[in-house]
């Protein structure tokens, strides 16, 4: 099983007996196969691998959803020791938040549309979590899904900006045999919705323009939030029932002619 590490401390004076590259993936854990592949593609390109699991309060909108969150440390070391993990990084909130949040990473462009727009706040917390846990790893790459895009867009903003010694790596969506970006949130799906939920990734590939995607979203049983292309790609989020799903695909896979 992969070593435990709780306190910064100790992971710092751990961190200086590696002789060799440094992987890093974080994580809030209730892993799947997506952050699998991540750990995966970190043990390929480095010595070592550390992941981090920490349910991190301050990106969560409603304080029911953080407590909610599913708590799997058990099942998800035993993953990670079969991906290969050679450390877990597991503080608790009072160790990652000493200031109680006082001190807090904000982006002002890209952070306040899409998931910005939708989720105040989000990107606040999630940049302000991730600069710490980039601190704490000192880590020669960190690895990032392409799923949550405009995350990865705006983790590579901070690291440039702030000129942080660590090279941010992105990992391909994971993806189900019908086409569903792998999530934890997916458990939650009802059997009638998993059926349709493959439905958001067919018609970010689609030639409609992002209205007609918005409305056929609608018309299969979507509450679509947005459909944007930027970035070199087309993105949406939308719920199913009580189930906020988000993805998105490069311009390069999206049909060039209507879909029928």
């Amino acid at each position: 099983m992969p070593s435990i590490v709780s306190e910064p401390k100790s992971w710092r004076n751990q961190r200086k007996e590696l002789s060799g590259s440094l992987g890093f993936v974080p994580t809030m854990g209730n892993l799947h196969a997506g952050h699998i592949s991540l750990c995966e593609q970190a043990k390929r390109e480095n010595d070592f691998v550390l992941a981090s699991i920490f349910v991190n309060p301050t990106q969560f909108n409603q304080r029911e959803d953080f407590d909610a969150y599913a708590r799997t440390l058990e099942a998800d070391c035993k993953l990670l020791d079969e991906a290969g993990v050679d450390f877990v990084f597991v503080p608790d909130e009072k160790t990652m938040y000493p200031d109680k949040y006082e001190v807090q990473v904000i982006e002002g462009l890209v952070s306040g549309e899409l998931e910005g727009e939708f989720r105040p706040g989000h990107f606040q917390g999630m940049l302000t979590i991730v600069l710490k846990l980039l601190n704490i790893a000192q880590a020669d790459r960190a690895y990032f899904g392409e799923k949550d895009f405009q995350q990865l867009t705006l983790v590579r903003k901070m690291a440039d900006s702030l000129f942080l010694p660590v090279e941010i790596v992105a990992g391909k969506t994971v993806r189900a045999e019908d086409g569903l970006a792998l999530s934890s949130r997916n458990a939650r799906l009802t059997p009638e919705q998993r059926q349709i939920a493959p439905t958001l990734a067919r018609l970010l590939k689609s030639g409609l323009d992002d209205a007609a995607v918005m409305k056929k979203l609608e018309e299969a049983g979507f509450r679509p939030e947005y459909v944007a292309s930027k970035w070199g790609r087309r993105l949406a989020a939308a719920w199913l029932g009580d189930v906020r799903l988000i993805d998105n695909v490069p311009l390069s896979e999206v049909k060039k002619e209507e879909a029928a």
